[in-house]
């Protein structure tokens, strides 16, 4: 079953995401705990993606979240105008003067290096994102009169609250009446899932989601603990990779949800923190499409590789080049992604044309 996707001739957005924003702050070459300096960036799982596809690939994005009005609330504001995502959906609460209430998502994170793993340290309870929930988000307007040819969240977001799995349910069942593909990545994180039931917790919420999902991300701790299919021959660190087990999991969680068109998963053997081997695969069509293997690929700032590999590939199936394209692309993307810091890529279409076609790094002058 393939994807059929609106033309962008009805539609305002290529692509709307909906998830948290957070402001995060990183070290640099540092570490969190012994710092006197830090970056600001923006990042978030789900927006991510919409900014990848906007910045990289000149796509229309918008996010649908929520902020507090606040100086914090507008910094992570003039982040995301530089990152060129619609903000128009954006949600802003009044601030209480100290977040008793209310406040915004901080993400903390420090890179790792050789056997030091990265180190993410959030700090969002009770963000105003958290407590939005059905009836805050008029989506027959966002994807009915303005258009939206994709919808993509994700379990990041399903995970904040009771009322934000809601919503994401309520936005699919609206983005299917208006003819939407609906992504979703499981993203599984044990911190937001294990102060509220855990493992089991996800399941029930990410399993009762993926009735209504189109295209499902994920890797494989992700299809694990989320979802509930265990992938063969991994062990317990999630380090070693094995395609031919994989392809036997989406088998198996294609017969469970026959709704998935496209089920695409990044394979990561993490040797150190700085180098991984890096590939992905994504099963459309009746067939696995797999990406090549980019072995021993250097990493200078892992954290959203992920996004920007689902970034790389929606925008394969949006602009109709199929599904091997589209897992090449993503790949490519993501591996680009990991070459920079920050959440998001920093890359150009041209530069992930040629990762795709294996040129080389000389430098272009």
């Amino acid at each position: 079953m393939g994807l059929t996707i609106r033309p962008k001739t009805e539609c305002r957005f290529d692509l709307v995401a909906l998830g948290e924003v957070m402001l995060r702050l990183d070290p640099g070459e540092g570490r969190i705990h012994t710092t006197r300096t830090f970056r600001a960036w923006e990042g978030g799982g789900e927006y991510n993606v919409a900014r990848g596809l906007r910045r990289c690939f000149r796509l229309d994005t918008a996010i649908v979240t929520a902020l507090v009005d606040n100086p914090v609330g507008r910094l992570v504001e003039d982040l995301m105008l530089q990152g060129g995502v619609d903000l128009s959906h954006v949600r802003w609460v009044p601030y209480d003067g100290v977040g008793r209430s209310v406040r915004n998502g901080l993400n903390f994170t420090e890179r790792g290096f050789g056997l030091r793993g990265g180190v993410g340290c959030s700090d969002r309870g009770n963000t105003a994102v958290s407590q939005l929930g059905p009836g805050d988000v008029d989506w027959d307007r966002i994807f009915g009169r303005e258009g939206a040819r994709w919808f993509h969240t994700g379990g990041i977001f399903a995970a904040l609250s009771e009322s934000c799995a809601a919503l994401a349910e309520e936005a699919m069942i609206a983005a299917h009446r208006h003819g939407v593909i609906v992504s979703y990545d499981l993203n599984y994180r044990d911190s937001l899932w294990k102060g509220i039931g855990g493992r089991e917790r996800a399941q029930k919420v990410n399993r009762a989601l993926a009735r209504y999902v189109d295209v499902m991300i994920g890797n494989e701790e992700d299809f694990t603990a989320a979802l509930g299919f265990e992938v063969d021959h991994v062990d317990e660190r999630y380090s070693t990779l094995e395609v031919a087990s994989f392809e036997r999991m989406i088998a198996k969680v294609s017969a469970v949800y026959p709704n998935f068109s496209v089920v695409a998963t990044t394979l990561r053997q993490a040797k150190s923190a700085s180098r991984n081997d890096w590939s992905a695969v994504c099963f459309s069509d009746g067939r696995l499409h797999v990406a090549p293997q980019r072995a021993e690929l250097e990493i200078y700032d892992r954290i959203g590789g992920g996004d920007s590999f689902a970034s790389g590939m929606i925008y394969g199936f949006l602009h109709g080049k199929g599904p091997q394209w589209a897992v090449e692309c993503g790949a490519a993307h993501g591996a680009l992604a990991m070459s920079t810091p920050g959440d998001t890529s920093m890359a150009t279409l041209a530069e992930v044309e040629k990762a795709m076609k294996g040129l080389g790094t000389r430098v272009e002058r």
